[in-house]
């Protein structure tokens, strides 16, 4: 009988109004209401938590004298960190003496001994396994809740999680509603393709208008079948390997319309990756022909550069077509791109008339043919006549030293970073472009420590050529899902236990087997993929760290960014995004960075670790001691660990020199309060002096190599669970 009367109470609120219409409140009241009339309850309430689980608030209560009570339930839940592993682990707590009842020692005397509570049912309120709430029914006498009770308490828990779940939705379907309506007024085009099934899934009616084309007859058609990829179908692949690198393309192209007229069009495409993990482009377009049209008359009236009056790039194409030989000189202003964003255009302007007059100067010495701008931050210098290697090599030296001069720009002084590529026209000439030649040298020269100057020969061509098949086979790694993290174990040299994981990549290449990143991340870093790459790297670490704190497996991840995902200015919201969606605990993700890669652009670098650093990110050097070590820097940066690189660790027995320099680094550390990890421990002995000197951590083959995640998961299963914290 009294199961068939719960039954009635869960129809009335599957059938009410509120249920229907997602109206969580109403929905908790009416709940509320009928479950203290039918259970005998002194009180029943219903309590909503925020996404972080630290506090809850009050949706609904009901009971005898509930409205004029003081004693209400604590706000800040984190407080009660055994209530809520309970309730995460366990459907309900039904509680028969709640001051006897260890699952809720948080709350007896805070609030259950001032209410006069003896017994409780606390009900979990789930949305796909993430607790959301709790329901709460309160009796004021001793007694044990039956199974009738607890199965209709948990049947109206699951309502209010339906009613919740029905209220996000319609939430969000009326925000993608005002959306679209906002989108369809548009005058430029926006598209959205699927690059799993390079599919377009939606266009707005500017794209009927611009184009000509009819949207009907373009949603649901492939990509490759639009006008921009059948007039232009090399500048449209060109356009996919840059969202691949994870660059933002943008550009101007002109197409046809059926009509036959012509018409521009400035485009912006963008990739990004929705909350269920499917990755899409959004394309923006609008019609340019009015400015490009004005645009190509002034580009025909003038062949020189504006800002610095030296000729630009199509004027320094048509001379260097003609030339057969001399040398050419191409000069690129590394960090330039960083130096603009950071102090302004003005700053860059300035900078870049500088070098133009250095250049002009340099050139009027030795008597070049041709000088010119042909990039943002490159320029191009055209040598006549047969000249000796050796004075070659002594104009190019002079020119980078003339270049690398501080120069004075404002109150600011800067110290310009030039990279010179040389290339001998005649002996190429018959082969490759001379300025591709340049283009390759230049890569090389950016590379390079101290003076970065690289003259251009075969074996850079055929590197270049080898290096490009890897970069293409990167491109069908991205979008195969080739790549898989392997863990190696951090140990903690004071207690014994393994406290950390390191992630590393590896490619599974399907000719050539699995492949360590020293084959293809420098690679990956020239050609931007590294973006891409590094993303995929971070998200998958968090996505397994999340894993294993599910399982209560509380160690630390450690993850490397590069220098260009460091520097990518979207770092943080990625970190922040992931953050939130995986919950990790607080400083469990610990980023890695050189410390050379640091003081790249200090002003950034410092600002960017202040703001991981608040989200609860550890950030620690990598490979300390081989880079620009600085006491003051080290203090500036919120840094929380420092790693000892393997050729100070390799050697420790045998080298009193290294004994002394890891003795100097851990007595830095303990200084700076930071912790310290060895890394590429192989022996006993070299483990005996870290833990003497008190070494933090340490890992290396030692221990074990980099595992896969199931071998890892086993290794440290083997671990006595207390060893591991």
């Amino acid at each position: 009988m009294k199961r068939r009367k719960y039954q009635l109470l869960v129809e009335q609120i599957v059938l009410s109004a509120a249920k229907q219409q997602g109206d969580f409140v109403k929905t908790a009241e009416l709940a509320t209401e009928l479950l203290c009339q039918s259970l005998n309850l002194h009180a029943a309430s219903v309590w909503a938590f925020d996404a972080e689980l630290s506090t809850q608030y009050p949706v609904a209560q009901f009971g005898k004298g509930i409205l004029h009570s003081d004693i209400k339930r604590p706000l800040f839940i984190s407080s009660c960190p055994l209530y809520l592993d309970e309730l995460r682990n366990r459907r309900h707590i039904d509680a028969s003496d709640t001051q006897q009842d260890q699952r809720l020692i948080e709350l007896c005397e805070s609030y259950f001994l001032k209410a006069g509570v003896l017994s409780c049912l606390e009900v979990s309120i789930r949305i796909n396994g993430h607790l959301e709430g709790v329901l709460c029914l309160e009796r004021t006498f001793c007694a044990n809740w039956n199974d009738s009770e607890i199965y209709v308490a948990n049947q109206v828990a699951d309502q209010l999680a339906l009613t919740l779940a029905t209220r996000n939705t319609y939430d969000k379907e009326e925000k993608l509603s005002l959306f679209k309506s906002a989108v369809e007024q548009s005058d430029q085009v926006c598209m959205l393709i699927n690059l799993n099934s390079e599919s377009v899934e939606y266009v707005n009616r500017a794209h009927s208008k611009i184009t000509g084309v009819p949207r009907e007859k373009v949603i649901g058609r492939s990509l490759r079948e639009l006008d921009f990829f059948k007039q232009h179908p090399q500048l449209g692949e060109e356009v996919l390997c840059k969202i691949f690198r994870g660059v933002s393309a943008e550009g101007e192209v002109q197409l046809k319309r059926y009509d036959g007229s012509d018409y521009w069009l400035k485009y912006h495409v963008s990739q990004f990756v929705t909350e269920r993990g499917n990755y899409y482009l959004l394309v923006t377009c609008e019609d340019s022909s009015e400015q490009h049209n004005y645009q190509l008359e002034l580009e025909r009236l003038a062949w020189r550069c504006n800002l610095t009056g030296l000729y630009n790039r199509l004027h320094f194409n048509r001379v260097l077509e003609r030339t057969h030989h001399g040398q050419l000189l191409l000069i690129d202003l590394v960090g330039f791109k960083r130096f603009n964003d950071t102090y302004g255009h003005e700053q860059g302007d300035a900078l870049l008339i500088e070098m133009a007059r250095r250049i002009r100067h340099f050139s009027d010495i030795n008597k070049a043919a041709e000088i010119a701008r042909v990039g943002s931050d490159e320029f191009a210098i055209l040598l006549l006549g047969d000249k000796q290697t050796t004075e070659v090599d002594y104009i190019s030296n002079r020119l980078y030293q003339h270049l690398a001069m501080p120069v004075q720009i404002g109150r600011e002084q800067v110290d310009p970073k030039p990279a010179l590529a040389v290339v001998d026209i005649a002996s190429v000439s018959n082969l490759v472009a001379p300025l591709t030649c340049a283009d390759i040298a230049l890569q090389y020269a950016k590379q390079k420590q101290g003076i970065a100057i690289q003259v251009f020969n075969g074996t850079l061509l055929s590197a270049f050529k080898e290096d490009a098949q890897i970069e293409r086979d990167l491109h069908s790694a991205i979008r195969g899902r080739q790549f898989e993290l392997y863990y190696q174990p951090l140990r903690d040299l004071q207690n014994d236990s393994y406290t950390g994981a390191e992630a590393l990549i590896r490619w599974h290449h399907p000719k050539k087997g699995v492949l360590y990143p020293g084959v293809f991340i420098d690679i990956a870093e020239q050609s931007g993929l590294i973006t891409a790459i590094g993303s995929w790297v971070l998200e998958a670490a968090c996505r397994q760290l999340n894993l294993w704190q599910h399982h209560n497996l509380n160690i630390s991840m450690h993850v490397n960014v590069s220098a260009r995902q460091f520097f990518s200015g979207n770092l943080y919201e990625q970190v922040w995004q992931l953050l939130t969606r995986y919950r990790l605990q607080p400083k469990s993700l610990i980023l890695e960075i050189t410390e050379t890669e640091l003081m790249e652009d200090i002003r950034y670098a410092t600002n960017l670790c202040q703001e991981l650093a608040e989200l609860g990110v550890g950030l620690a050097i990598d490979d300390f001691g081989t880079g620009y070590s600085s006491m003051r820097y080290l203090k500036q940066f919120p840094i929380t660990k420092l790693k000892i690189d393997r050729s100070f660790i390799s050697d420790l027995t045998i080298s009193r020199e290294s004994r002394e320099i890891v003795s100097a680094i851990i007595a830095m550390a303990k200084a700076l309060n930071l912790s310290l990890t060895a890394e590429g421990v192989e022996t006993v002995e070299q483990e005996a002096f870290l833990a003497a000197s008190q070494c933090h951590q340490a890992q290396g083959f030692l221990y074990s190599p980099a595992l896969r995640e199931s071998e890892f998961t086993r290794f440290i299963g083997a671990i006595k669970p207390e060893a591991v914290h």
